[in-house]
Protein backbone atom coordinates (compact mmCIF):
# COMPACT_ATOMS: atom_id res chain seq x y z
CA UNK A 1 0.00 0.00 0.00
CA UNK A 2 1.17 3.56 -0.88
CA UNK A 3 2.89 5.36 2.21
CA UNK A 4 1.60 9.32 2.56
CA UNK A 5 3.43 12.06 1.59
CA UNK A 6 4.45 14.26 4.72
CA UNK A 7 4.94 17.75 4.30
CA UNK A 8 6.05 19.86 7.44
CA UNK A 9 3.93 23.07 6.47
CA UNK A 10 1.77 24.17 8.88
CA UNK A 11 1.45 26.29 11.75
CA UNK A 12 -1.04 25.93 14.33
CA UNK A 13 -4.93 25.66 12.89
CA UNK A 14 -3.27 24.28 9.93
CA UNK A 15 -2.90 27.47 8.77
CA UNK A 16 0.60 28.08 6.70
CA UNK A 17 1.12 32.30 7.59
CA UNK A 18 2.49 33.48 11.05
CA UNK A 19 2.76 37.32 11.89
CA UNK A 20 5.03 38.50 14.40
CA UNK A 21 6.23 41.92 15.60
CA UNK A 22 9.18 42.55 17.00
CA UNK A 23 10.29 46.27 18.73
CA UNK A 24 13.28 47.43 20.93
CA UNK A 25 14.43 49.49 23.64
CA UNK A 26 11.59 49.68 26.33
CA UNK A 27 11.02 52.90 25.81
CA UNK A 28 7.76 54.67 27.28
CA UNK A 29 5.94 54.52 23.94
CA UNK A 30 5.43 50.90 24.40
CA UNK A 31 2.70 51.39 26.37
CA UNK A 32 0.30 53.14 23.53
CA UNK A 33 2.01 50.54 21.31
CA UNK A 34 0.95 47.46 23.49
CA UNK A 35 -2.48 49.18 23.63
CA UNK A 36 -2.90 49.01 20.23
CA UNK A 37 -1.61 45.91 19.30
CA UNK A 38 -4.06 44.84 22.00
CA UNK A 39 -6.94 46.28 19.96
CA UNK A 40 -6.45 44.34 16.89
CA UNK A 41 -5.36 41.04 18.40
CA UNK A 42 -1.45 41.03 17.43
CA UNK A 43 1.35 39.34 19.08
CA UNK A 44 4.76 41.47 19.87
CA UNK A 45 7.94 40.54 20.84
CA UNK A 46 9.70 43.51 22.87
CA UNK A 47 13.50 43.47 23.69
CA UNK A 48 14.29 45.03 26.74
CA UNK A 49 17.64 46.48 27.84
CA UNK A 50 17.66 45.98 31.74
CA UNK A 51 20.22 48.47 32.44
CA UNK A 52 17.96 51.47 31.62
CA UNK A 53 14.55 50.04 32.85
CA UNK A 54 13.13 53.42 34.44
CA UNK A 55 15.17 55.74 33.07
CA UNK A 56 13.55 58.80 31.36
CA UNK A 57 12.21 57.76 28.33
CA UNK A 58 11.74 53.93 29.40
CA UNK A 59 9.14 51.79 30.82
CA UNK A 60 9.73 50.44 34.73
CA UNK A 61 10.83 47.62 35.68
CA UNK A 62 7.74 47.25 38.33
CA UNK A 63 5.38 47.65 35.04
CA UNK A 64 7.03 45.12 32.42
CA UNK A 65 5.03 42.16 34.12
CA UNK A 66 1.87 43.52 33.53
CA UNK A 67 2.56 45.71 30.05
CA UNK A 68 4.01 42.84 27.99
CA UNK A 69 1.22 40.37 29.57
CA UNK A 70 0.06 38.22 26.49
CA UNK A 71 3.39 39.36 24.00
CA UNK A 72 6.79 38.17 24.73
CA UNK A 73 9.69 40.16 26.63
CA UNK A 74 13.03 39.18 24.93
CA UNK A 75 17.04 40.39 25.75
CA UNK A 76 18.60 43.60 24.11
CA UNK A 77 21.71 43.29 26.70
CA UNK A 78 21.83 45.60 29.72
CA UNK A 79 23.54 48.09 28.19
CA UNK A 80 23.51 48.02 24.39
CA UNK A 81 26.41 47.92 23.01
CA UNK A 82 28.16 46.95 19.85
CA UNK A 83 28.53 43.16 21.18
CA UNK A 84 30.98 43.16 17.96
CA UNK A 85 33.70 45.07 19.33
CA UNK A 86 32.96 43.80 22.78
CA UNK A 87 35.32 41.26 24.25
CA UNK A 88 33.84 37.79 25.50
CA UNK A 89 33.87 38.53 29.06
CA UNK A 90 31.67 41.21 28.12
CA UNK A 91 29.15 39.42 25.87
CA UNK A 92 28.46 36.78 28.19
CA UNK A 93 27.92 39.63 31.26
CA UNK A 94 25.67 42.00 29.48
CA UNK A 95 23.54 38.75 27.75
CA UNK A 96 23.01 36.49 31.04
CA UNK A 97 22.74 39.56 33.37
CA UNK A 98 19.80 41.22 30.97
CA UNK A 99 18.01 37.59 31.01
CA UNK A 100 18.23 37.27 34.76
CA UNK A 101 16.91 40.33 35.23
CA UNK A 102 14.01 40.20 32.66
CA UNK A 103 13.20 36.77 33.75
CA UNK A 104 12.68 37.83 37.34
CA UNK A 105 10.76 40.48 36.35
CA UNK A 106 8.51 38.40 33.32
CA UNK A 107 8.41 35.57 35.52
CA UNK A 108 9.45 33.15 32.50
CA UNK A 109 12.75 32.23 30.72
CA UNK A 110 13.85 34.65 28.18
CA UNK A 111 15.49 32.23 25.47
CA UNK A 112 15.49 35.25 22.88
CA UNK A 113 16.88 38.67 21.78
CA UNK A 114 18.05 41.06 19.34
CA UNK A 115 20.82 42.46 18.04
CA UNK A 116 21.87 46.26 19.88
CA UNK A 117 21.82 48.54 16.83
CA UNK A 118 21.42 44.79 14.64
CA UNK A 119 25.02 44.29 14.47
CA UNK A 120 27.17 41.76 15.38
CA UNK A 121 29.65 39.35 13.86
CA UNK A 122 30.47 35.10 13.66
CA UNK A 123 31.93 35.18 17.31
CA UNK A 124 28.97 36.64 18.69
CA UNK A 125 26.69 34.60 17.08
CA UNK A 126 28.72 31.72 18.29
CA UNK A 127 28.50 32.94 21.84
CA UNK A 128 24.58 32.60 21.78
CA UNK A 129 23.88 28.97 22.26
CA UNK A 130 26.18 28.76 25.30
CA UNK A 131 24.20 31.84 26.89
CA UNK A 132 20.81 30.29 26.68
CA UNK A 133 20.42 32.18 23.68
CA UNK A 134 18.04 30.35 21.05
CA UNK A 135 16.98 33.22 18.42
CA UNK A 136 18.51 36.60 17.88
CA UNK A 137 16.39 38.88 15.37
CA UNK A 138 19.30 41.37 13.24
CA UNK A 139 17.66 44.54 11.33
CA UNK A 140 18.75 43.29 7.94
CA UNK A 141 15.18 43.23 6.10
CA UNK A 142 14.98 40.56 2.90
CA UNK A 143 10.80 41.93 2.35
CA UNK A 144 10.60 38.28 1.81
CA UNK A 145 8.43 36.25 4.14
CA UNK A 146 10.49 33.09 4.49
CA UNK A 147 10.96 31.17 7.54
CA UNK A 148 14.58 32.17 9.45
CA UNK A 149 17.18 29.79 7.96
CA UNK A 150 19.31 30.36 11.17
CA UNK A 151 17.71 31.35 14.35
CA UNK A 152 20.86 33.11 15.53
CA UNK A 153 20.59 35.24 12.46
CA UNK A 154 17.13 36.06 11.95
CA UNK A 155 15.93 38.51 9.41
CA UNK A 156 12.73 40.25 9.74
CA UNK A 157 10.64 41.29 6.73
CA UNK A 158 10.59 44.86 7.37
CA UNK A 159 10.86 48.03 9.22
CA UNK A 160 7.41 49.15 10.96
CA UNK A 161 7.42 52.21 8.33
CA UNK A 162 7.08 50.28 5.43
CA UNK A 163 4.98 46.95 7.27
CA UNK A 164 1.57 48.38 5.91
CA UNK A 165 2.57 47.53 2.36
CA UNK A 166 4.33 44.22 3.83
CA UNK A 167 1.06 43.08 5.07
CA UNK A 168 -0.94 43.91 1.99
CA UNK A 169 1.39 41.74 0.13
CA UNK A 170 1.09 38.96 2.94
CA UNK A 171 -2.16 38.73 2.49
CA UNK A 172 -2.28 38.44 -1.14
CA UNK A 173 0.92 36.41 -1.46
CA UNK A 174 0.16 32.17 -1.82
CA UNK A 175 2.53 29.99 -0.27
CA UNK A 176 5.06 28.88 -2.78
CA UNK A 177 4.72 25.04 -3.15
CA UNK A 178 2.48 25.09 -0.33
CA UNK A 179 5.30 26.77 2.04
CA UNK A 180 5.01 28.27 5.35
CA UNK A 181 5.52 31.98 5.45
CA UNK A 182 6.20 34.48 8.13
CA UNK A 183 5.59 38.37 8.51
CA UNK A 184 8.17 39.49 10.69
CA UNK A 185 8.27 42.97 11.83
CA UNK A 186 10.51 44.92 13.96
CA UNK A 187 10.85 48.81 15.04
CA UNK A 188 11.01 50.97 17.69
CA UNK A 189 8.15 52.49 19.67
CA UNK A 190 9.35 55.91 19.77
CA UNK A 191 9.64 56.18 16.27
CA UNK A 192 5.71 56.48 15.91
CA UNK A 193 5.98 59.29 18.40
CA UNK A 194 8.94 61.10 16.70
CA UNK A 195 7.63 60.52 12.54
CA UNK A 196 3.95 61.49 13.99
CA UNK A 197 3.08 57.99 12.17
CA UNK A 198 0.67 56.24 14.74
CA UNK A 199 -1.47 55.82 12.29
CA UNK A 200 0.40 53.24 10.70
CA UNK A 201 -0.45 50.30 13.55
CA UNK A 202 -4.09 51.17 12.68
CA UNK A 203 -3.57 50.41 9.35
CA UNK A 204 -1.89 47.38 9.68
CA UNK A 205 -4.69 46.07 12.73
CA UNK A 206 -7.42 46.51 10.26
CA UNK A 207 -5.55 44.43 7.41
CA UNK A 208 -4.72 41.57 10.14
CA UNK A 209 -7.57 41.83 12.55
CA UNK A 210 -9.43 38.41 12.43
CA UNK A 211 -8.13 36.88 9.15
CA UNK A 212 -8.56 33.34 9.82
CA UNK A 213 -5.13 32.38 7.72
CA UNK A 214 -2.48 34.16 9.74
CA UNK A 215 -1.44 32.61 13.05
CA UNK A 216 -0.59 35.61 15.06
CA UNK A 217 2.60 34.84 17.31
CA UNK A 218 5.57 35.82 19.54
CA UNK A 219 9.45 35.11 18.24
CA UNK A 220 9.63 32.52 20.93
CA UNK A 221 6.21 31.16 20.24
CA UNK A 222 7.03 30.40 16.33
CA UNK A 223 10.64 28.91 17.42
CA UNK A 224 8.76 26.51 19.52
CA UNK A 225 6.47 25.42 17.46
CA UNK A 226 9.14 24.94 14.83
CA UNK A 227 11.06 22.96 16.64
CA UNK A 228 8.22 20.54 18.06
CA UNK A 229 7.22 20.43 14.11
CA UNK A 230 10.66 19.13 13.18
CA UNK A 231 10.63 17.20 16.24
CA UNK A 232 7.79 14.82 14.98
CA UNK A 233 8.50 10.98 14.75
CA UNK A 234 6.91 8.92 11.76
CA UNK A 235 7.28 5.16 11.43
CA UNK A 236 8.70 3.86 8.62
CA UNK A 237 5.52 3.60 6.50
CA UNK A 238 4.30 6.17 7.56
CA UNK A 239 0.99 5.37 8.79
CA UNK A 240 1.73 6.57 12.65
CA UNK A 241 3.22 9.78 13.93
CA UNK A 242 4.00 10.28 17.75
CA UNK A 243 4.76 13.71 18.69
CA UNK A 244 7.14 13.70 22.00
CA UNK A 245 6.08 17.67 22.46
CA UNK A 246 3.77 18.69 24.85
CA UNK A 247 1.85 21.17 22.57
CA UNK A 248 -0.56 19.88 19.50
CA UNK A 249 1.25 20.17 15.78
CA UNK A 250 0.09 20.51 12.79
CA UNK A 251 1.57 18.90 9.79
CA UNK A 252 -0.02 17.19 5.75
CA UNK A 253 -0.29 14.18 4.76
CA UNK A 254 -0.94 13.64 0.52
CA UNK A 255 -2.07 17.79 1.15
CA UNK A 256 -4.33 17.67 3.68
CA UNK A 257 -3.76 18.75 6.87
CA UNK A 258 -3.31 16.68 9.96
CA UNK A 259 -3.50 17.95 13.86
CA UNK A 260 -1.40 15.39 16.49
CA UNK A 261 -1.90 16.44 19.96
CA UNK A 262 0.94 16.76 22.66
CA UNK A 263 2.24 13.28 23.89
CA UNK A 264 0.41 11.04 21.04
CA UNK A 265 0.50 8.84 18.87
CA UNK A 266 -1.82 9.08 15.63
CA UNK A 267 -2.70 6.66 13.06
CA UNK A 268 -2.85 8.13 9.34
Amino acid sequence: MATATIKLDRFPGGRRKAAAFSFDDGRDCDRRLVAMMNRYGLKGTFHLNSGVLGREGHVRADEVAGLYKGHEVSAHTVSHPFLEQSPDDQIVHEIMADRQTLEGLAGYPVRGMSYPFGTYDDRVAALLPALGIEYARTIRSHGGFELPADPLRWHPTCHHKGMVEAAERFLRSQPYRERMELLLVWGHSFEFESDGNWSLMDQVGALLQGEPSIWHATMSEILAYMQALKALRFSVDRKLVHNPAATCVWFSADGEPVKVEGGKTASL
